[in-house]
């Protein structure tokens, strides 16, 4: 079982040379995260242990505590000294403490494909109920949705949100002028 520590503890007294690892997705990361961390999705996190600082202890963190302890859980066979950052970036933020925002914050995908998914099957639910029982089509369509995502590890319906305009990458024109001339390039 790995330790965990207080967010004032981490600002305060950092663990001496420990790397500071966010376990959630990349645009969870990209809305806010702790000075110095680097991102390593959870779900990547036994593909990448190759990223980890050899022999450095880690601070997990997440959204909340609960996927870095998973992730912590997943990385004990390394026998790797794992903390947890109790109540993660949430508690960070509560605390008033500085975090790096990379794009305009935003839901990550994940949470947007939720929000789909639920209002699809509650407008199929209230629609069979009120107006014509065929509108649990649109509740099973989402299950559906939901089963092939899961097993497959492919969401038809994050694709589609991820291309939306609230989604696109943020990001300033570089043209040649800005740029400064190298030393190597004639």
């Amino acid at each position: 079982m790995s330790a965990s520590i207080t967010v004032t503890e981490l600002h305060r007294h950092p663990p001496v040379g420990a790397q500071l690892v966010d376990v959630r997705s990349s645009s969870e990361f990209a809305s806010g995260h702790i000075p110095g961390a680097v991102n390593i999705p959870m779900d990547q996190i036994e593909a990448r242990l190759e990223d980890l600082l050899p022999g450095a202890p880690l601070v997990l963190v997440c959204q909340s505590g609960k996927r870095a302890r998973m992730t912590a859980g997943l990385l004990e066979p390394c026998e790797r000294l794992t903390t947890v950052l109790e109540g993660g970036t949430s508690a960070w933020i509560q605390a008033g403490l500085p975090i790096v925002r990379n794009v305009k914050t935003r839901w990550s995908l994940e949470r947007q494909v939720r929000l789909g998914a639920g209002l699809l099957v509650l407008t199929g639910s209230v629609l069979a109920l009120t107006v014509n029982a065929n509108w649990l089509f649109l509740s099973a369509f989402a299950g559906l949705g939901l089963t092939f995502a899961g097993l497959t590890d492919i969401c038809p319906m994050a694709l589609v949100l991820g291309k939306m305009p609230w989604n696109g990458i943020s990001h300033c024109q570089v043209t040649r002028a800005n740029l400064k001339p190298s030393k190597d390039v004639p």
